[in-house]
């Protein structure tokens, strides 16, 4: 079970529209992610993992496997958490020493700006 109250979080309000969002680390390719979710770093899973809370197992295979750490929308984190769930992947807390607001902010502004949109907020 994920105790989602000790993630680290960051509330989006972009108009008249908030969002609260939590941070996790995660296996599952983007196609099976809740449709708020954002993907703010993506490596390999002995990259990844060490922004986890809780340590993830590494074997030669699976550390060189896709990893993302995404922030899911409070909302539809159920959804997500069920999703990884039934494709065999695992969702699990950020580390919030590691991942915090700050760190939060900066990633979501890179992201903002990858897609071209900060620069329509701004």
């Amino acid at each position: 079970m994920i105790d989602a109250s000790t993630c680290p979080s960051i509330v989006v309000t972009i108009g008249h529209q908030t969002r609260f969002y939590r941070a996790f680390i995660t296996s599952a390719p983007a196609r099976f992610d809740a449709p708020s979710t954002l993907t703010l770093y993506a490596s390999t899973l002995s990259d990844v993992a060490m922004f986890a809370a809780n340590e993830i197992a590494l074997d030669a295979g699976r550390a060189r496997a896709c990893a993302r750490l995404v922030l899911v929308d409070a909302t539809e984190l159920n959804w997500q958490r069920c999703r990884c769930r039934e494709t065999g992947h695992f969702l699990t807390p950020a580390d919030a020493g590691l991942v915090g607001l700050n760190s939060l902010q900066v990633w979501l502004w890179q992201r903002l700006r990858a897609m071209g949109v900060a620069d329509e907020i701004s």
